[in-house]
């Protein structure tokens, strides 16, 4: 383990003792990376293992460049923080877990290469595709028209935006459809996020609704986004839709899921114009066919964020 790599992690473990949550159990659940309660991270994963069957499929590998399946060894920026999408089990000790762990490692057996994972802050990956940093990257990316003209994308899910505000919250009490909603709340997202970027593009429909303006905080961690929450200091989250939906089913974690506000595709993450993209397309679509990412998704309780087939650079869902 490289220094790098202890720090993050170190970091995120300081951000999970200032939450009240601390004491939650895992389950299956019904998020992705990033969002889900932070109190869980310190929980055992489920033990069942759906990719110990996935094989190599030849016709499949054979759509990787020739170096790629020489070395047989591919780099992938990795956020990791969150159940159920990408997190340490029981706190630094365990190799990661979750659904985005489990579907890189299934496409990387389909495609019969080993995987060089690297922590990195979810703001940093897409940009450190461009430089060759990594092969590719995951994190639940949401496929936006603003990210496809730097990034390649293979779809493996569809999830989205959402809403969430402490349990008890008097300041939001139905599903958000119109951003004006916020207006005078102060509203708390992470870094580089489609969050963040729907928040800033929106930002003067206050103003012409007139209406005070919402205020957005953005943090680089989402522990830090749900400490925020507790402690009072933000009203309202902005997250992904099954990651808030799994935190608010949890007992102790004190969140109201607000429901869905605007659905994405989200995928793998390559530089464009990248070869990899193919590849990693057909085996996830060989995933599907055999079966293997319906019990991915069974396990972490994402079945309903299922797609049917992978596309590569699919339009930005325009509707709400």
């Amino acid at each position: 383990m490289n220094l790098r790599t202890i720090r993050t992690r170190l970091r995120i473990t300081t951000a999970l003792a200032l939450l009240p949550v601390l004491a939650l159990t895992a389950c299956g659940s019904g998020g992705t990376s990033g969002t889900a309660p932070a109190g869980a991270q310190a929980s055992p994963a489920p033990s069942d293992d759906p990719v110990a069957a996935v094989r190599k499929v030849d016709s499949v590998a054979a759509l990787l460049p020739a170096g790629v399946r020489k070395s047989g060894t591919l780099r992938v920026g990795s956020s990791v923080g969150f159940p159920p999408g990408a997190y340490y089990p029981n706190g630094s000790d365990k190799p990661p877990a979750g659904q985005d762990i489990d579907l890189a490692n299934a496409v990387a057996k389909v495609l019969g290469v080993k995987l060089n994972r690297q922590d990195a802050s979810f703001e940093t990956i897409l940009p450190a595709l461009g430089s060759g940093k990594y092969d590719f990257g995951t994190g639940n990316f949401g496929v936006t028209a603003e990210r496809l003209k730097t990034v390649d994308f293979a779809t493996y899910i569809n999830d989205g935006q959402g809403f969430a505000v402490k349990t008890g919250s008097t300041v939001l009490k139905t599903k958000v459809t119109d951003l004006t909603q916020l207006c005078g709340l102060t509203v708390g997202t992470g870094a580089g996020t489609t969050f963040e970027a729907t928040l800033d593009a929106q930002k003067g429909v206050c103003a012409k609704a007139g209406k005070k303006p919402y205020d957005v905080k953005v943090y680089s961690e989402n522990g830090a986004t749900f400490t925020a929450l507790q402690q009072g200091r933000i009203d309202v989250v902005m997250s992904t839709i099954n990651g808030l939906r799994y935190q608010a089913a949890q007992s102790a974690s004190q969140t109201t899921f607000l429901g869905e506000y605007h659905r994405l595709d989200v995928g793998f993450a390559f530089k464009k114009g990248s070869p990899l993209t193919k590849a990693f397309q057909a085996a996830v679509n060989e995933l599907i066919k055999d079966g293997t990412y319906a019990r991915i998704l069974k396990k972490w309780g994402t079945s309903a964020s299922a797609i049917e087939t992978s596309q590569i650079n699919p339009p930005e869902h325009t509707e709400s």
